[in-house]
C-alpha cells in the first residue's frame, strides 16, 4: 500500500531509536504525571514554539501545512528536549494555536474541530498560511508562556513604637 498522497516524499515513519555508543540520549521524561511537573510543562511549552517557528521554516520549502507539523514531530526528542511519545501533545498544541490564529474554533486539541480548521487553512494562499503561523507563534509566546509573577516589594517596616537601642 502506498504512503497518502499528503506525505512529503521526504517524509519516512519515525523509527524507534536506541543511542549507539557516543550518542546523546534522548531527553527524560516527566518527574511523575506530566501534568504535575512544571518544568516538564516549560519544556512542552518551549517545544511548542519550536515546533511553530519550524513548520513556517519548512513551509518556505513548499511543504504544505500538515506536511509541515506531521514532518517536525521527527524532531521532537532531540531538537526539542522532549521524549518522542510526547510529540504528538506538542503538535496537537501548535496546530490549535494555528487554528485559533486564523480565527476558527478550535476546541480540544484532539478534536475533530482542529483537522477541519486545518483543512480550511490549507485552502488559504502559502503566503496567508505562513502568516498564520508566525502569529501563532507570536500570540503562543505572549498568550502561553510561563511569566514569572511579579509582587511588589514589600515597604521597608516601620519603626515600633517602644523600645530602641
Amino acid at each position: 500500500m502506498s504512503p497518502p498522497r499528503w506525505l512529503p516524499s521526504r517524509w519516512r515513519p519515525p523509527q524507534l531509536h536506541t543511542p549507539s555508543a557516543g550518542e546523546p540520549e534522548p531527553p527524560p521524561g516527566p518527574n511523575g504525571f506530566w501534568l504535575t511537573d512544571p518544568a516538564f510543562r516549560a519544556r512542552l511549552h518551549s517545544a511548542t514554539h519550536t515546533v511553530l517557528d519550524l513548520v513556517e521554516n519548512v513551509m518556505y520549502d513548499g511543504m504544505t501545512l500538515t506536511e509541515a507539523l506531521s514532518g517536525v514531530r521527527e524532531e521532537v526528542p532531540f531538537m526539542l528536549g522532549v521524549p518522542a511519545e510526547y510529540g504528538l501533545l506538542v503538535e496537537a498544541e501548535a496546530a490549535a494555536q494555528i487554528v485559533q490564529a486564523a480565527g476558527l474554533t478550535a476546541g480540544s486539541p484532539f478534536g475533530a474541530t482542529i483537522g477541519e480548521g486545518l483543512a480550511r487553512i490549507e485552502q488559504r494562499p502559502a503566503e496567508e498560511q505562513q502568516r498564520l503561523v508566525r502569529a501563532a507563534a507570536r500570540r503562543y509566546a505572549i498568550t502561553a508562556s510561563p511569566r514569572p509573577r511579579t509582587t511588589p516589594a514589600a515597604p521597608p517596616p516601620s519603626p515600633s513604637s517602644g523600645r530602641s537601642r
